[in-house]
């Protein structure tokens, strides 16, 4: 079948057809005679679309609108069933997975935690396969999968670069290693792009297209979004903000033997339990990681104690404490906000959001000081599991342009 040419009935169906896709998926069901309504086609024409979309599998009848009898009260609304994909959230501790259908409900989820010795292909595998069991479906039934991890996978060499701290995920052959493993198109991207997605596409950056996230958890990090897309630099290093000079630390030199630079050091959460003791902060009693860790390790688990109860009473030392991580997360940011000029900074990562409102006014007043432009800062919103859910809506973008793509 030749290709469809601009203006060729067989193109402008096409286009109808995915307008009226996207309008369910953002709206849920639809009646014919609204789908109309929205797209600007006539009844039998939108009548005609939904035949069509039917019968490809693509939209399903789920009932009537408001009970009232008749063909034309029937509502239509995304096959869910048309596609799946998969998402990996990879961490040092452990590797999550998730299955969604098309419509991005996610129907499963496993975890695999870290064992000494383990092998990437291996992790990735058992927790896919975990999922997909969980979901009653197959891995070939898996249209797509993302993969985030920190660091990034250089696109000229295929070797995982800054994340030397991932245990068994730098071999030279890894790529290829998962492609032979896995029957689906697999694609890889950074950990803190991915909290970036999900915040485009469901939290605090929809309707944004110029916006920077600031993350930290186990590393400190940034995504960097212009015109909607995704700035990844040659290397897939941009972002890797934690490598950045700043005032106030020695220069670390070799940073990436080292894993380490000045905003690390400076504003990373290894630091924040020794800066508040020595602000006078009483440490938290009980073990940081206990059973009330959470998903994140020790580290983190402490940082975000102290920060979460000095931003319930911060007063004293406590706002000491939130002034000074304040003050070191402002000294990277500004070089960030300088050089970019953003439109927001999304503030994201367990160790931030435990600062809350706080922290964010006194990192929004720190900001005015040092940096020539004032981005809004807002809080991520996603805060379950947001590299998963970031890894889930990449996989079902590049799945849903495929599966809707009926001129084919």
């Amino acid at each position: 079948m030749p290709a469809a040419t601009p203006g060729t009935p067989s193109l402008l169906r096409a286009m109808n057809d995915r307008a009226a896709l996207d309008l369910l998926l953002t709206h849920g069901p639809l009646s014919r005679t609204r789908i109309g309504h929205l797209t600007g086609l006539s009844k039998p024409t939108a009548s005609q679309l939904l035949a069509r979309l039917e019968a490809a599998g693509l939209v399903v009848v789920t009932g009537t609108d408001g009970g009232r009898p008749g063909p034309s009260a029937q509502l239509y609304a995304i096959n869910p069933r048309a596609a799946y994909v998969g998402g990996l959230d990879v961490t040092p501790g452990r590797v999550l997975a998730a299955v969604a259908d098309l419509t991005g409900t996610v129907i499963a989820s496993h975890e695999v935690p870290y064992t000494e010795g383990a092998q990437a292909v291996g992790q990735v595998t058992e927790a896919l396969g975990g999922a997909v069991e969980a979901a009653g479906l197959h891995r070939g039934d898996l249209h797509r999968v993302v993969i985030g991890t920190p660091g990034a996978f250089d696109p000229q060499s295929g070797r995982l670069r800054y994340a030397s701290h991932l245990p068994g995920w730098h071999s030279p052959t890894l790529l290829d290693d998962l492609a032979a493993a896995l029957p689906m198109p697999v694609e890889y991207e950074n950990d803190v792009n991915l909290a970036a997605v999900a915040e485009q596409r469901l939290g605090a950056a929809r309707g944004h297209e110029d916006f920077v996230l600031l993350w930290n958890e186990e590393g400190l990090g940034a995504a960097l979004v212009f015109g909607g897309r995704l700035h990844r630099g040659w290397t897939g290093g941009a972002g890797e903000v934690g490598f950045l000079p700043v005032p106030g630390r020695p220069l670390v030199r070799q940073v990436t033997r080292a894993n380490s630079g000045g905003y690390q050091e400076l504003a990373g959460v290894e630091g924040l339990p020794r800066l508040a003791a020595d602000l006078g902060v009483e440490p938290v009693s009980g073990s940081p990681d206990g059973p009330d860790a959470g998903p994140h390790g020790p580290e983190v688990a402490a940082a975000v104690a102290l920060l979460a109860r000095a931003a319930a009473a911060p007063e004293g030392a406590h706002l000491r404490f939130l002034q000074a991580y304040a003050t070191a997360l402002a000294t990277g940011l500004a070089s960030l906000v300088a050089v970019l000029d953003p439109e927001i900074v999304v503030l994201a990562g367990a160790a931030i959001g435990a600062g809350g409102e706080p922290l964010r006014e006194l990192l929004g007043a720190e900001l005015a000081d040092l940096a020539p432009s004032r981005p809004r800062l807002v809080p991520g919103e996603v805060l379950q599991q947001p590299v998963l859910h970031g890894a889930l809506e990449s996989a079902l973008a590049a799945t849903r342009d495929e599966v809707f793509d009926t001129s084919r």
